[in-house]
């Protein structure tokens, strides 16, 4: 199996593992707002963190977990649940901070699970799926558990998409690199870096400048082909039809 080309870089793993302390740290706080205990705050925080790889790691079969495996990372994890417990009115005023490494954890969290989806032999589209579990799928849990309206549907800001822009981009970059090079390359590491910083930049434009997607058309004629205006002739119903010569027969009686 092939390094991942983030991995390979001891700067960008440090960066992973603040990514996955701050995520910690802003699931944590979502059960400190709902005046939840310490045990809901590590499990709120580990899901947030490490949720996404569990599910990714289920689903391409990688047994057992990152999530439950890696020492590292539980441990990253837990310690941000109990920070979170001491911290959170420090954390919660924080915003844009918070924000920002929001965004990095979900760019470095979408490259590393797409990367490692086609290390494992998908295709590109299971790939860019799988790279979304690993960006979303932590808040996606957790939002669940705590019976809140998930982020990606909640927040109208640019949130789902620039994960899904950075794991196709990645498809791209790990498909040239496969045909270059069977290992990692620098070009490899620094356009994943790119990447991210594209999903970071992406995402904190859109809630800077208020960027949201168009909803539903505003519509407020119909047109179905039923109407009468859009048949040549009106429309006879056979029920009304009948009950009209019964009347006339009876009348006649």
């Amino acid at each position: 199996m092939e390094e991942l080309a983030l991995e390979s870089n001891a700067f960008f793993m440090g960066i992973e593992y603040l990514a996955v302390f701050c995520s910690g740290l802003m699931g944590g706080l979502c059960a400190v707002r709902k005046n939840y205990d310490l045990f809901a705050m590590l499990i709120t925080a580990w899901l947030t963190a490490l949720g996404g790889g569990i599910i990714r790691d289920v689903m391409l079969g990688s047994l057992p977990p990152v999530g439950i495996s890696d020492r590292g990372f539980v441990l990253t994890a837990l310690v941000s649940g109990l920070a979170i417990a001491v911290i959170h009115p420090e954390v919660d005023k924080l915003r844009w901070s918070m924000l920002t490494i929001d965004a990095l954890a979900v760019g470095l969290f979408a490259v590393n699970g797409t990367s490692k989806a086609l290390d494992l032999g998908t295709s590109g589209m299971t790939a860019v799926f799988m790279g979304m579990f690993t960006a979303l799928g932590g808040g996606l849990v957790r939002d669940m558990l705590l019976n809140d309206v998930p982020m990606i549907i909640r927040d109208k800001h640019l949130y789902a998409v620039p994960s899904a822009v950075g794991c196709v981009l990645t498809v791209f970059v790990c498909r040239g690199g496969a045909m270059e090079d069977a290992g990692v390359s620098t070009a490899e590491v620094v356009l994943d870096c790119a990447i991210v910083v594209l999903v970071v930049v992406m995402r904190l434009l859109s809630v800077k400048f208020s960027i949201m997607l168009p909803g539903a058309v505003k519509r407020h004629n119909t047109y179905l082909p039923s109407e009468s205006r859009y048949l040549k002739r009106p429309v006879i119903h056979p029920d009304a039809h009948d009950g009209g010569d019964d009347d006339k027969d009876q009348s006649r009686d």
